[in-house]
């Protein structure tokens, strides 16, 4: 984590929230206090995309599945994504 920055606004460090481990971060919330983005891990891959290159399907219900976990200020003004 310390050598990841958010790949919009450059911000380091990012924050990092686990939901599911294993041996490796199975699913998780890799968020920027900076600029609101956030990023979900899924099946242990960090997908740290660009806006315009993102899921917003596969993104929505990444929320809606994790939106217990995830912290209110990504839930509903999280960027590009959130839940209103």
């Amino acid at each position: 984590m310390e050598i990841l920055a958010c790949p919009i606004c450059k911000h380091s460090p990012l924050d990092l929230y686990v939901f599911e481990e294993k041996e490796d971060i199975d699913e998780g919330l890799i968020t920027c206090s900076a600029c609101n983005r956030w990023y979900p891990i899924i099946e242990e891959i960090p997908h740290m995309l660009p806006d315009k290159l993102r899921d917003k399907k596969e993104d929505l219900e990444f929320l809606k599945k994790w939106q217990k976990r995830i912290p209110k200020k990504y839930l509903k003004e999280g960027k590009p994504f959130n839940i209103k």
